[in-house]
């Protein structure tokens, strides 16, 4: 199932298909199909220019992101702080002998400011490999170094470097964690992915108080169209994954609801 999951994902990303007509366009230019190479390149520029021009991207981004709102203060004492992984390449990390942190590093960077302001909490990290040809560098390592690096006693976190997605993310924690009724843990992951974890983590049996980090959008009312073809695609292909990932994960059974929100925390008791 999860080399399944990595290639249906593969093969649903925007930039594989537009490499995929690009490439079929110019081909029929040098057929006796000329006018359906036209027609096919026609349409990937207007595309490519459309999502330069119009935040859909950004859209799609900023709906997931304002799912879940972010938190402005803690009242209270917190039990524990879960951080998900997908914050570090543990390949490049290996390679240059330090931290390379990639996108969603935020998670990581409020988790030592969290640490520091509730310093009786018990720590987490999530997170083994997403890779499908190497499963033996795990992103722990990589997570272990740079806590270090910042002051954060290693001896302090609990690492599980087993999980290769969101779903085993929850499932390997709390079997991990097994935490006792009324225990209030802090669940830490990028804003855009929030909904698919805290679902994941509902359906596994666990609700935990959302900390949605690493923001990437100033909001719907924020957006403005631009010129940015990179980053327009690179965001559309972003939300699409995402938005996708969500799908999959509700007919797959690994989340109880499509869309989960602050409010629909019934489907993960029991």
């Amino acid at each position: 199932m999860f080399v399944l999951s990595k290639i249906y994902l593969f093969v649903t990303n925007p930039g594989f298909w537009l490499m995929l007509l690009l490439a079929g366009g110019v081909a029929l230019l040098w057929t006796r199909w000329q006018w359906a190479g036209r027609r096919i390149l026609t349409a990937v520029v207007l595309f490519i220019v459309a999502i330069a021009v119009v935040p859909v991207g950004g859209m799609m981004i900023a709906v997931l992101e304002e799912r879940f709102p972010p938190v402005r203060g803690l009242d209270g004492a917190v039990d524990g702080i879960v951080v998900l992984g997908g914050t570090v390449n543990q390949f490049v990390s290996a390679f240059w002998g330090q931290p390379a942190l990639s996108d969603g590093a935020e998670r990581l960077t409020e988790t030592v400011a969290l640490a520091r302001r509730h310093p009786s909490a018990r720590i987490v990290f999530t997170g083994g490999s997403g890779a499908v040809l190497d499963q033996e560098m795990k992103e722990t390592e990589v997570a272990r170094l740079f806590f270090r690096q910042m002051g954060l006693d290693p001896e302090r976190i609990l690492f599980e470097s087993e999980s290769r997605n969101t779903y085993e993310n929850a499932v390997y924690t709390r079997a991990l964690i097994k935490p006792a009724p009324g225990e209030r843990w802090l669940l830490v992951t990028s804003a855009a992915h929030m909904p698919r974890s805290v679902g994941a983590f509902r359906a596994a049996g666990w609700a935990l108080t959302p900390y949605p980090v690493d923001y990437q959008t100033v909001g719907l009312s924020g957006l403005r169209p631009s010129f940015d073809m990179i980053g327009g695609l690179a965001s559309f292909s972003s939300a699409l994954r995402e938005c996708m990932a969500l799908a999959v994960y509700r007919a797959l059974g690994r989340t109880k609801t499509l869309f989960p929100a602050p409010d629909d925390r019934r489907p993960a008791e029991g």
